[in-house]
């Protein structure tokens, strides 16, 4: 028999897809939860620390740091603020240029695209490889002229 509203049925998920939903859901990471394991696997890197060593820090295994990275597992608001602490760096961090930002207009100075194009040449091995040597360079006048020999190999200047 119909409801006061004239629905039979109600409690049935799969009227409306949301069963279907759900179980997609489980298959596909959320972009999140995604763009947060992305994050830490960058913060990571630019440290030099192996998934093994961060995982001795916290405990686990570097198989869940690998879920964790990939974005297959959620990363917890206890183990986020450990993983902040361990790798050096506020928990905002790991949410930096997140996807749905643009609409909240919470970006900041994320919004140029030399930001995000210099961001993601940050995470390349390259880039980081290069961040790596160059902070070890302590001579400020070296630093310079390395900077100046890569502008004037660059196409573009500044």
């Amino acid at each position: 028999m119909p409801g006061a509203l004239g629905h039979k049925n109600r409690n049935k998920p799969e009227e409306f897809g949301e069963g279907k939903m759900a179980e997609e859901n489980k298959k596909k990471p959320n972009p999140i939860d995604i763009h947060v394991g992305s994050r830490v696997r960058l913060r990571r890197n630019m440290l030099g620390m192996s998934q093994e060593k961060l995982g001795e820090h916290l405990g686990i295994t570097f198989q869940q740091i690998q879920k964790y990275e990939k974005g297959t597992n959620r990363v917890g608001a206890s183990r986020l603020q450990a993983i902040a602490s361990i790798l050096g760096v506020p928990v905002a961090f790991f949410f930096e240029d997140a996807p749905g930002q643009e609409a909240a207009g919470l970006r900041g100075f994320a919004e140029d695209a030399s930001m995000t194009s210099a961001m993601e040449f940050c995470s390349s091995p390259e880039g980081l490889q290069l961040n790596r040597a160059f902070v070890r360079i302590s001579d400020p006048k070296v630093r310079r002229r390395i900077i100046d020999l890569v502008k004037s190999l660059s196409d573009d200047e500044d």
